[in-house]
Formats: structure tokens, C-alpha cells, sequence
């Protein structure tokens, strides 16, 4: 399990922002609602919902992050409160919420069935859901996944099994639709910008969770500069800025609802 209080993610989820301003944005946070953010890391859609005038809660695992969320909206004199817990068990009340957002957080719950069960617990009969998941491909899923390839030969581990599968209408139904809920999908893109590739790769090695537990386990067994090398590969083959370094991630905001 990825320890998410590691490095600065909060430098990284400076690159998330357009995915919580859409997320927020579907689920339409009003003044007097309860928001509750569902792995919120450093606070990006649970400030934007409290900017809207709800009542927000944050849930994240990693005390840090938690921190960090709690201090940028006591300084915008936000109305935020941010508590230690998991998507599969949230120190919250039943029904308590109007509204639930995750940006790219419960798709990293180990359960996804009882995630599913726990956000139904803590949503109003009238509530309503709103989830961003990455859609797998593209330059970063492919690097992120020679890493995991390699870090499983290092273990002696299998290969890792495929995720459950958030962008997906079908799987999403079957998950919520035992609570009452119904879902629909939207594609997004999410440009990600650097100066160089090699930008790029510092930005996220020297910050990132993932990198960084991942980095003690390939220098020891002598695989981290081919990796490198590997990952900085496939930024080139899908490089759409010659002048520079762009590249595109695919998502799906996946809105659920009671009838």
C-alpha cells in the first residue's frame, strides 16, 4: 500500500486541478449542502466545493495531506474540515452528505465493494455522486505500468492483476446499482506541461508517492536507470510538443444518482 503522505503530492495535484474543477463542477455544490471529498489528498475539489458555499468534509488516509488541506483553507477562510479515514471506512455520519467527489481517490481503494457500500452509507436517499478515474492508456498509464512490471519481477510477485475497471459505465453500474444508484459517463482530457521531459520526469520522481516508494526497491536491485530509460522512452514516442513536452490523459467524471 503506497504511502501518500510521501514526498510533495501536493506539487502534483497542482496538475489535477481541471479534473476537480470538472468533477465539482457536475456535482454542483450549493450553499447549505454537505460535501463529502473521498480521498481528497491536499484538497482540490473539497476547497472548490467549500468556495461554492457547502459545507465540506474531507476524508484522505495520509495525515499530511490532511495538513496541508486543513492550512490553505483556514488561510481562504474556507468552511473545511479534514478527517483521517479511508473510502471503505469514513469517520462520518449516516447520510450526512448532499454531495460526494472523488478526483482519482477511491479508484485506489483495495475494496472497490465496500468503497461502493460506504459512500452509499454516508449519501442522503436524495444525494448524489460524482467520481474522476483515469481511462487506462497514454504515456503516463504505460510508464506507470513498466514500473509496477518491473518492481513485481524484483519481489518475485506476480504480475500485477489489472485494476477495477472506475472508467468503465458497465462495472460502475454493477458496483452502485445494488445502492440505489444510476450512472452515466463523460470523457475528459488533461493536458500535463513541462519545459523538457527531463522536467517532467524530476518534477514527478522527486515528488510523487509512487516514485518515491518505488526508487529504495529498483536501485537496490540495480534496475532504476533502466527504467529511466524506459519511461523516458515512451514520454518521447507520445511527446506532442516538439518545442517542449506535452502530453494528454484520458478520464471519464462518472455523475451517479437516486432516483
Amino acid at each position: 500500500m503506497v504511502d501518500w503522505g510521501l514526498g510533495t503530492y501536493e506539487r502534483i495535484a497542482e496538475q489535477l486541478l481541471p479534473a476537480a474543477e470538472a468533477a465539482v463542477q457536475t456535482a454542483d455544490p450549493v450553499q447549505g449542502e454537505t460535501l463529502v471529498d473521498v480521498g481528497c489528498g491536499s484538497g482540490n475539489a473539497a476547497l472548490l466545493g467549500a468556495e461554492r458555499g457547502a459545507t465540506v468534509i474531507g476524508v484522505d488516509p495520509s495525515q499530511r495531506l490532511l495538513a496541508v488541506a486543513s492550512a490553505a483553507a483556514e488561510e481562504r477562510h474556507l468552511d473545511a474540515e479534514f478527517v483521517l479515514g479511508e473510502a471503505a471506512s469514513m469517520p462520518i455520519s449516516d447520510a450526512e452528505a448532499d454531495v460526494v467527489v472523488s478526483v482519482f481517490g477511491v479508484i485506489f481503494a483495495e475494496d472497490p465493494g465496500a468503497a461502493a457500500a460506504e459512500i452509499a452509507r454516508v449519501t442522503k436517499s436524495s444525494g448524489r455522486l460524482v467520481l474522476a478515474a483515469w481511462i487506462p492508456g497514454g504515456p503516463i498509464s504505460d510508464a506507470v505500468r513498466l514500473a509496477r512490471q518491473t518492481m513485481a519481477e524484483i519481489l518475485d510477485q506476480p504480475s500485477p492483476s489489472p485494476p477495477f475497471p472506475w472508467h468503465e459505465l458497465d462495472s460502475l453500474s454493477d458496483l452502485f446499482e445494488p445502492h440505489g444508484f444510476s450512472a452515466s459517463l463523460t470523457e475528459h482530457l488533461l493536458p500535463f506541461h513541462a519545459p523538457s521531459i527531463d522536467e517532467f520526469m524530476r518534477i514527478e520522481g522527486e515528488n510523487h508517492p509512487l516514485a518515491l516508494s518505488a526508487r529504495p526497491v529498483l536501485e537496490k536491485a540495480g534496475k532504476a536507470a533502466e527504467v529511466q530509460a524506459g519511461m523516458r522512452r515512451i514520454y518521447e514516442e507520445g511527446n506532442e510538443d516538439p518545442s517542449a513536452f506535452r502530453i494528454t490523459s484520458r478520464y471519464v467524471v462518472a455523475e451517479f444518482r437516486r432516483p
